[in-house]
């Protein structure tokens, strides 16, 4: 009779440290709690619209939260032009900034064919204290000011930097889905 409550007692204590380890589905983590309270305080500026492709508030999800944001740039280069970005977060946000893809292929000397996009505040210049506000105005400011000295697309940055005329050229073309130096692009017109 001890052996079978010492037994019991056993599987108990193996239960409840289990249940300890594993979070359960109406946990959230604090990369989801951080995330949804920065999607409640977010104010979308006109030029932008937001899609919420995987939430970060379903606990029963196993996929990391996912946003689509499309800017609609009204000045500048890209004017006339829709640019959508996918903006993955993983569980060590807001320590880690999320991971930024650029899903419209477009001619632009900070991101490349690929649509890996070179921000600042996406690398070295990330802080906690950024949110998803701070990711979209960034996005945006380089949508209208494009960067030629810290380039993913190089010859995008060379022609920047040497002829702007021709650089507004060549935006306009790949913007309309033609191809620059045999690389197709979206047309995002």
């Amino acid at each position: 009779m001890l052996k079978l409550r010492q037994l019991q007692e056993q599987k108990k204590k193996a239960l409840e440290n289990k249940n300890k380890a594993q979070p359960t589905t109406t946990q959230l983590s604090s990369a989801r709690i951080r995330l949804q309270r920065d999607l409640d305080d977010l104010d979308l500026p006109p030029t932008v619209t937001m899609n919420i492709l995987s939430s970060p508030i379903d606990p029963g999800s196993r996929s990391p939260p996912l946003l689509e944001i499309t800017a609609y740039p009204d000045e500048g280069f890209y004017k006339g032009g829709h640019f959508t970005f996918k903006l993955e977060f993983n569980d060590a946000y807001p320590i880690e900034p999320p991971t930024v893809i650029c899903t419209s292929k477009l001619y632009h000397p900070n991101i490349d064919i690929d649509g890996k996009v070179c921000l600042n505040i996406l690398r070295e210049d990330w802080s906690p204290a950024l949110d998803v506000q701070s990711i979209i105005i960034g996005l945006l400011f380089l949508l209208l000011e494009p960067n030629a000295k810290d380039p993913l697309n190089k010859d995008a940055a060379m022609m920047l930097s040497t002829d702007t005329a021709r650089f507004a050229s060549l935006v306009n073309r790949s913007m309309a889905g033609y191809s620059i130096h045999g690389e197709s692009y979206d047309y995002v017109l």
